[in-house]
């Protein structure tokens, strides 16, 4: 009897549940659903609790229902047998975190608070904590705390500190009746086996944890905020669990919403860049892996710890064990292009695809291949979400440069997309001069399976080969592959995340080399991107954080008001 792995993937707009054959490697089935509140930017699901600028919230609940909905979806079109999944794995965007009481419960969900944005999960790109992140990166900096070096000197306010600051400083009755702060990564877990079992991925890239040394001092906490003194033994956990050990099993509870087993192994979480790593079977070093969906998350393992500034963290076994794994990345790669088509494009582009029977994306990718680099005379930077790497500074913004009466949609997409892959080259480039070798480039993402322009592209910026992962579905395989582990090898799964990667994924369907008739005005172009970057985001007083500045103020207050 064949035997199966499930893995499901949390992202920022939907999740998807794959079942995997254990032995092989083959995707029986795949099934999707985006979640019915989407990302919530504007108002509470009242509709008129009114958000503040820079908020991304979700409802927890949705994550419930999609998984719920998928999970019957592969079962019914696939005949396969429940009892024979023999394990689930599961990866989130990160950090995106839920205040909850003890045994899980959001407090969202509660009526006390479901009308108080703070109690609501708040998502990775919620970039409304950047005071909080800016302050503690001042006190970790004036107190010389050695975690600073893990993380590119900058701890980002995507991450969970800054986030329950935020939480603390706004809404102290949400932080009060929260008994614990999680990782969505942990608490899908938490639901699926009824324990608490932090990861160490989420723990160390976005939690600041570190194998050896643990949180930081309360005295460090204390100096951030009084209040926040004994936050981490309060409101988290000290006990951290490695990616590829088993969280538990499916309970009797959760085996009515998902259809599982009970007593099928759960894995514990990880993070949804980091879970594609192990999906696209990359299990030796200096392979830069790029994840290319909304946002663009850069991953690699190393055999030595090098101290780079402006990446996102270095953390031990935070990928693969034995390893030390880096990651970088961009808050708007996907996001970028979506939000251009939704707001920007003129009705002709729009008659003609439809026309055509074509996406808008689409077509814009058809028409910018057609530009010659260079030949629109525009430059964009690539800050529409904030700069995850190497700036870390959410507070920019995206701007673009050499517009004139004459410039199209296409022109300007294409600087669009030339934006993201010059950021990717400052990325690629501050690794290798502090040090970190990348002998490889690795894509995966529905924009490196579905834009040949937008990859070549990025072989022609970067100069390099890019090679496309044969993974399908390469981060919620990883999922699937740590489901194959959580079961182990006497079950028909496998002891080692290695041995789970070299058996169920790897492989390269498609390789972008370098155009070399574009190499001599992209890196004319390139340098160009370079002095507009540091001067307007190295800058403090840079007209761009001016004009946030501003806006927040303007926004301040009505923010949180019906």
């Amino acid at each position: 009897m064949e035997k199966y792995v499930v893995g499901i993937d949390f992202g920022t707009l939907s999740a998807r549940t794959i079942l995997v054959n254990a032995a092989t490697g083959e995707i029986r089935a795949v099934a999707e659903m985006e979640y019915p509140h989407g990302v919530m930017e504007q108002t509470l699901p009242d509709g008129v609790t009114r958000l503040g600028p820079d908020w991304a919230l979700q409802h927890p609940l949705d994550y419930i229902e999609c998984a719920s909905k998928t999970l019957a979806e592969i079962l019914t079109t696939t005949g396969v047998d429940p009892q024979q999944i023999i394990g689930v794995g599961t990866d989130f965007t990160e950090c995106t975190m839920l205040p909850v009481k003890s045994d899980g419960t959001p407090l969202c969900v509660l009526d006390a608070y479901k009308r108080n944005p703070h109690a609501y999960v708040k998502l990775w790109k919620h970039h409304a904590a950047a005071e909080e992140a800016n302050r503690l990166n001042e006190i970790a900096a004036s107190r010389g705390e050695a975690f600073l070096d893990y993380y590119g000197g900058k701890i980002s306010s995507e991450w969970m500190f800054p986030k329950i600051w935020q939480i603390l400083n706004e809404a102290p009755e949400i932080y009060e009746a929260a008994d614990r702060f999680m990782e969505l990564a942990d608490w899908i877990t938490l639901q699926l086996t009824g324990e608490e079992k932090r990861n160490s991925c989420t723990a160390g890239y976005k939690a600041i944890w570190h194998k050896q040394h643990g949180y930081p001092s309360k005295a460090f906490f204390k100096a951030l905020d009084p209040r926040l003194e004994h936050v981490v033994d309060d409101k988290m956990a000290r006990t951290i669990y490695p990616v590829g050990t088993k969280a538990g099993t499916i309970t009797e509870d959760s085996a009515t919403w998902t259809g599982l087993a009970p007593g099928t192994a759960v894995a514990v979480g990880i993070g949804d860049a980091h879970s594609a790593v192990i999906g696209c079977g990359i299990t030796t070093p200096d392979i830069l892996l790029m994840v290319m969906g909304t946002s663009g998350c850069d991953m690699l393992v190393s055999e030595t710890a090098v101290k780079v500034p402006g990446i996102s963290g270095l953390c031990e076994d935070g990928i693969l064990p034995g390893f030390y794994g880096y990651e970088a990345g961009q808050s708007c790669l996907g996001d970028h292009f979506s939000w251009f088509a939704n707001h920007c494009v003129p009705e002709r582009v729009e008659l003609e695809a439809r026309a055509a029977n074509k996406k808008v994306l689409g077509l814009l990718n058809e028409k910018a291949a057609q530009i010659k680099p260079g030949a629109s005379g525009l430059l964009a930077l690539d800050w529409w979400n904030g700069n995850r790497s190497v700036l870390v500074d959410a507070d920019l913004t995206g701007s673009m440069f050499g517009m004139t009466t004459a410039t199209t949609a296409e022109e300007m997409y294409k600087a669009l997309v030339e934006a993201v892959a010059f950021g990717k080259r400052m990325i690629i480039e501050n690794f290798v001069q502090h040090g970190v070798p990348i002998r490889q480039i690795v894509a995966t993402g529905g924009i490196a399976e579905k834009s040949p322009f937008i990859m070549q592209t990025f072989a022609d910026i970067i100069g390099m080969p890019i090679d496309v992962a044969a993974t399908q579905q390469g981060t919620a395989m990883g999922a699937a592959m740590l489901g194959a582990v959580a079961a182990g090898s006497q079950n028909g799964g496998y002891d080692s995340i290695q041995q789970a990667g070299q058996a169920m994924g790897g492989g390269i369907k498609k390789t972008y080399v370098p155009n070399g008739d574009h190499r001599d005005i992209y890196n004319q172009l390139y340098a160009q991107y370079v002095e507009l970057h540091d001067y307007f985001g190295r800058n403090e007083n840079s007209p761009i954080k001016r004009l946030k500045a501003i806006k927040l103020e303007v926004a301040r207050g009505n923010a949180g008001k019906p």
